[in-house]
């Protein structure tokens, strides 16, 4: 079992900056991918990064290349996303998820092992 624990989410202004912090505990954190999904009222949830188990890799969703970036500190167990150029469409619920496969995978939804419980950005115009 991994146990994830999101925190940073909160009210932020058109064109500006959030880090997501997501603690994990459970399993050894170097050995599992990690990664991003989001929720926006009424939609469904959509991929948005996911990171190797080292690091090495990251993905990302198209509409989040250039504005978002994942990265990840092993020896804290922790992953973070650092959001910039903030936009009301980023307004959604975040979550941090975990698969004990690979990153690329990450992308599908059905491929997620673990999720957290969310942390809510708003962003206002």
């Amino acid at each position: 079992q991994v146990q994830l624990v999101e925190s940073g989410g909160g009210l932020v202004q058109a064109g500006g900056s959030l880090r997501l912090s997501c603690a994990a505990s459970g399993r050894a954190f170097s050995s599992i991918a990690m990664g991003w999904f989001r929720q926006a009222p009424g939609k469904e949830r959509e991929f948005v990064a996911s990171i190797s188990s080292l690091g090495k890799m990251t993905y990302y969703a198209d509409s989040m290349k250039g504005r978002f970036t994942i990265s990840r500190d092993n020896a804290k167990n922790t992953m973070y996303l650092q959001m910039d150029s903030l936009k009301p469409e980023d307004t959604a619920v975040y979550y941090c998820v975990a698969n004990t496969g690979t990153a690329q995978a990450m992308a599908q939804r059905s491929a997620i092992d673990y999720w957290g419980k969310g942390t809510l950005v708003t962003v206002s115009s």
